[in-house]
């Protein structure tokens, strides 16, 4: 198994180590004078008239930028690195060593309303991570033996709501609902136990290689529920070779463009969420006094990456991701009957378990279906 899973690992950072240097030689083989003709998207754009006249809007994008994934079917793998579970009831700190982890994502974003005036898009994710550890039949935690029985799993479903005030001024409005535990397919939770974020921003689009908004958020990015201020910031330089795509705090990326077919980024993504843990058998229930369902993992990382896009055929795009990962949080809380609090950045409520882990490289790859 140890073997396999060295294997496995090589060939996964010497695919990934290809990708990204495989535009670098391609890009080199062309004929300097060649330039590419780009497709003109703008000839799905829908058009509102008012009077017999066209009224124009702030477009939802801005020339230069990435496109943006309908659908996409990927693979995400953390190599191997070290798991402390803190102190809990009879259970002393206890430190294992997690081989990897690993397993697929997919995701939707498909709009069901497009017009300059308005843009509404229906979505939806399924993420499944599965934690191999070394000599899991000797794991004695219950956090380690939960996480070596049952993968982390989370269904969410979204929506957002682009919605233009003039020529240079928009809304943007995003809904989010997700299902995060240790359960299994078709498995299905009380409503009570759902995680629900938001987010709402006002902007400006002042041209066609700008656009900027500022707004607040619900979110659980940083593991558990939290209030923030969020910056939208996304520009293209005039010759569309250098760009910036930002989201912050939860990402930042800057952009080049080797050419309409091929871009490279680098900056960081904040991921995380609540996932209820002790739901499938009786590995916390020594030390409980109540239900075994009231324990939440606040899990959250800095994921801090190069990414490679390259169009494939029409609009199916590959995606590679080669980066470090950080561990911001992987404590536990204790949520009786799933009533969520909020501690912020300055509560001093008490964590049930505190927990650590080292960081590792990670490796992520996707095929996608992008808009025009």
């Amino acid at each position: 198994m140890a073997t396999c899973l060295h294997h496995l690992r090589n060939s996964l950072a010497c695919a990934v180590l290809l990708c990204m240097v495989s535009p670098f030689l391609s890009h080199a083989q062309e004929d300097s004078t060649y330039v590419e003709e780009e497709e003109d998207y703008s000839i799905y754009d829908d058009l509102d008239f008012v009077d017999g006249n066209a009224k124009r809007y702030a477009n939802a994008k801005i020339k230069g930028i990435s496109p943006a994934k309908l659908i996409s079917l990927g693979y995400d793998y953390q190599m191997g690195h070290d798991l402390t579970a803190g102190a809990y009831g009879a259970f002393s700190e206890q430190t294992a060593n997690v081989e990897a982890v690993h397993g697929m994502r997919i995701g939707a974003n498909v709009p069901v309303i497009s017009k300059n005036s308005l843009i509404i898009q229906l979505g939806g994710n399924y993420w499944d991570m599965n934690y191999e550890f070394a000599n899991a039949e000797a794991l004695n935690h219950p956090l380690h033996r939960t996480l070596s029985s049952y993968n982390l799993r989370t269904f969410g479903l979204n929506s957002t709501i682009y919605k233009p005030l003039n020529e240079t001024s928009f809304l943007l409005f995003q809904v989010a609902v997700s299902m995060s535990g240790d359960y299994e397919i078709p498995e299905f939770q009380d409503l009570k136990y759902n995680r629900y974020s938001a987010a709402a921003l006002w902007g400006k689009r002042p041209n066609d290689n700008k656009q900027w908004a500022i707004g607040l958020s619900r979110t659980y990015r940083a593991g558990e529920l939290n209030y923030i201020p969020i910056l939208l910031y996304n520009w293209t330089s005039i010759r569309n070779t250098w760009g910036a795509e930002v989201l912050f705090p939860a990402r930042a990326h800057m952009r080049y463009t080797l050419n309409p077919r091929n871009m490279l980024f680098v900056g960081y993504e904040l991921e995380g969420n609540s996932y209820r843990i002790g739901n499938r058998d009786l590995a916390f229930a020594d030390t409980l006094t109540g239900a075994v369902d009231e324990l939440e993992i606040r899990r959250s990382e800095l994921r801090f990456r190069f990414v490679y896009e390259r169009k494939l055929i029409g609009f199916f795009w590959f995606s590679a991701q080669a980066g470090y990962r950080v561990n911001y949080s992987y404590n536990v809380d204790r949520v009786p009957d799933g009533t969520d609090f909020f501690r912020g950045f300055f509560g001093d409520q008490p964590f049930a378990m505190e927990n650590s882990l080292t960081n590792p490289l990670y490796f992520n790859v996707s095929i996608n279906l992008v808009s025009p």
